[in-house]
């Protein structure tokens, strides 16, 4: 056995001890985790609430899904921290965020891309099809177990 397979290996045995588990601040400001969108391929995501929302039943505050061109850019890595999110590189709060329009949503598409992992490399995605329907998926649990999200409109940017 090589040394990129043992790497491998156990990066994706770390990996697979945190996707089970869902992280999220104290106050609720956000949350993320990783979804099993197939057997043994695993999508990150990252979700902020906004500080700027409003609790207006007859204007819902938005959310933003952010997926980073490329493919294979990760989303939660450059689009969150070197452009649209709450804080920057250095982990410092950055002047101008879209949380003071929305929430943010951001997931590491396709399976493969920024810490979205598979077991099995045979398991990547090599269609548009086929991550469609892993980001279908993602999007259906992480909606599923979040009464707030089920009610907002959505925008999509990325």
């Amino acid at each position: 056995m090589g040394k990129s397979h043992i790497g491998f290996s156990l990066l994706v045995s770390v990996l697979l001890l945190l996707q089970g588990s869902l992280v999220r601040t104290d106050d609720g400001s956000e949350s993320w985790g990783y979804v099993e969108v197939r057997p043994k391929a695993h999508m990150f995501w990252w979700y902020y609430r906004s500080p700027h929302r409003t609790e207006d039943p007859n204007k819902p505050w938005p959310i933003i899904l952010w997926l980073q061109g490329g493919p294979g850019a990760s989303g939660v890595g450059i689009g969150n921290f070197e452009e649209i999110g709450p804080l920057d590189t250095y982990l410092k709060p950055r002047n101008s965020t879209w949380l003071t329009k929305a929430d943010l949503l951001f997931v590491d598409n396709p399976v493969g891309t920024g810490y979205s992992f598979v077991e099995d490399l045979e398991l990547l995605v090599k269609t548009d099809y086929e991550a469609a329907d892993d980001l279908t998926t993602l999007l259906i649990q992480i909606f599923n177990k979040n009464e707030t999200l089920q009610k907002k409109p959505s925008l999509y940017c990325g």
